[in-house]
């Protein structure tokens, strides 16, 4: 039996803990603050934005799971044990990030926040309507979540592009990589869907430059961005000003490096702006459980641990 720390803020903990002790009965749950034992006795923590230094007051861990997709938050600590550090790639989680991808790109597509303004005003009138096969989608980071949306936008008919660090890409998929193929995977980007790991490489690149390079000019007379991936990659008044001067014709945004989304924010009420309050992958919880549930038995057996982050890359 094994001893497993669950340290959660800003989730229903308690929720959580009761998930944990219904679907691993053969594992000790310890839930921090309210009672922890002796910490040199935790084997595992599961943690979601836990106290900077908490985790070093633990010096037997084996691994640590973070219970989100995102670890920059977790790499950020400076006192962070020198021990495995496990995302969560999990088929639900991967399959609702596709469907909000697919959702707002097909927005953005058939122009739907025109014909919702129309129908308030009660305008009958159609416009012209490109097929997919003339616009070129490109999709920033092309790990487990973006590979699986970048296919299934490629199904549909989309030019899909994507750009990543090593330049790997599903079948279908024209790859670029690396400072040199950023600039030609934007030219002929018309829909940017970004959902890049945090990293110091990456930290608002989402900014007015990058916008600039988009195809502004294409078959929808107009660039998008969808930002399903962190806050902090994006620059909230690059994404403004973009839209004001006509760079961007519609901003999709699911997360912000201040969330909930301060209420004085003009992004709330910018009429080319889509808020959603990053739900785009909410997993369901007891999936998320069994997953690292299954990964601690893994250790247990010896078995080497799936979907630990690398952090030279941070991710």
């Amino acid at each position: 039996m094994s001893n497993i720390l669950l340290a959660i803020m800003g989730l229903d903990a308690k929720a959580w803990e009761e998930r944990f002790r219904a679907l691993a009965p053969g594992h000790e749950i310890w839930s921090w603050p309210e009672s922890f034992g002796d910490p040199a006795m935790m084997d595992y923590a599961c943690v979601w934005n836990p106290p900077t230094g908490l985790l070093a007051q633990f010096p037997n861990l084996k691994a640590i799971f973070s219970l989100g997709a995102g670890v920059d938050d977790l790499l950020a600590d400076p006192k962070l044990p020198d021990v495995p550090v496990v995302r969560i790639v999990d088929s639900d989680m991967t399959m609702r990030m596709t469907e909000y991808v697919t959702l707002h790109v097909l927005m953005c597509h058939r122009r739907q926040r025109l014909y919702v303004g129309q129908q308030r005003q009660r305008l009958w009138r159609d416009h012209e309507q490109p097929a997919a096969n003339e616009i070129g989608v490109g999709v920033m980071g092309l790990g487990e979540l973006g590979s699986h949306s970048a296919s299934l936008l490629h199904r549909l008919g989309f030019r899909v592009a994507g750009w990543s660090r090593t330049g790997k890409a599903p079948p279908g998929v024209e790859a670029f990589s690396g400072p040199a193929g950023l600039e030609p995977f934007l030219r002929r980007t018309e829909i940017l869907v970004c959902l890049l790991p945090l990293t110091a490489a990456t930290r608002e690149i989402l900014n007015l430059a990058l916008f600039r390079k988009l195809k502004y000019n294409g078959t929808l007379q107009g660039a998008y961005v969808i930002n399903a991936g962190r806050g902090a990659l994006q620059v909230d008044g690059d994404i403004i000003e973009a839209l004001d001067e006509g760079t961007l014709a519609g901003a999709v945004l699911d997360v912000f490096s201040t969330e909930p989304l301060p209420l004085a924010s003009p992004l709330w009420t910018h009429p080319k702006v889509t808020i959603t309050p990053h739900n785009a992958a909410v997993s369901e919880p007891r999936a998320i459980v069994r997953n690292v549930v299954r990964q601690i038995d893994r250790c247990e057996l010896g078995v080497g641990l799936q979907h630990a982050v690398d952090r030279e890359t941070g991710y």
